[in-house]
């Protein structure tokens, strides 16, 4: 029973790494890397290699993952590639169903420092509204460049249409921090 509650506390983390072993590739904690830095980065966030390797030895554990070493065509050393099991299916699947889905929690920069425009100089607060606009706008071009590269493959039907509401998402993040522009310029702070 005990084993039993362990797997149902995973953390986060663990659900996402199986989550991306679920597509029914074999893939190397490199491959989970890239794979998380194309899809989950835009709206969960990019585990570390650390954390991957960390949450594969856990998934191991648990019986949701299974490894095997492979040796590389180029001479370089062997990798570890990892497999998801029919039980770590099974259990994602139960996770992605039935478990609750927190809301988002916001921890925004930007609107911190907006919060606290009273302590900055008026064209710090400006720049701090400029570097969003053009940080959400970067992220959205790369949204939209991986979503290209999703398109037509039918395993990632549903991470490409998150990526497009990453896209939409940092849409308007760069709009809302025009708009902050606009109201503080309305105020009178900004020059």
């Amino acid at each position: 029973m005990a084993e039993e509650t362990n797997r149902r506390t995973l953390p986060a983390t663990s659900w996402a790494v199986l989550g991306l072993l679920s597509f029914g590739e074999e893939l190397s904690g490199y491959d989970l890397k890239k794979w998380s830095d194309r899809s989950l980065r835009f709206f969960y966030w990019s585990p570390s290699f650390s954390q991957i390797y960390s949450e594969l030895k856990r998934l191991e554990q648990a019986g949701y993952a299974s490894s095997r070493m492979v040796a590389q065509e180029t001479g370089s050393r062997d990798k570890r590639v990892y497999r998801i099991t029919p039980e770590g299916l099974a259990a994602v699947r139960e996770w992605a169903r039935e478990a609750p889905v927190d809301p988002p929690v916001l921890k925004h920069g930007p609107m911190l420092r907006l919060w606290l425009g009273h302590l900055l100089e008026p064209e710090q607060m400006r720049e701090v509204l400029l570097q969003q606009q053009e940080y959400a706008e970067s992220m959205r071009r790369r949204a939209v460049a991986d979503a290209e590269e999703a398109h037509g493959e039918a395993d990632w039907a549903y991470p490409a249409l998150t990526l497009k509401w990453a896209e939409r998402y940092y849409a308007s993040e760069r709009d809302l921090a025009a708009a902050m522009l606009s109201d503080i310029e309305e105020l009178g702070t900004l020059p």
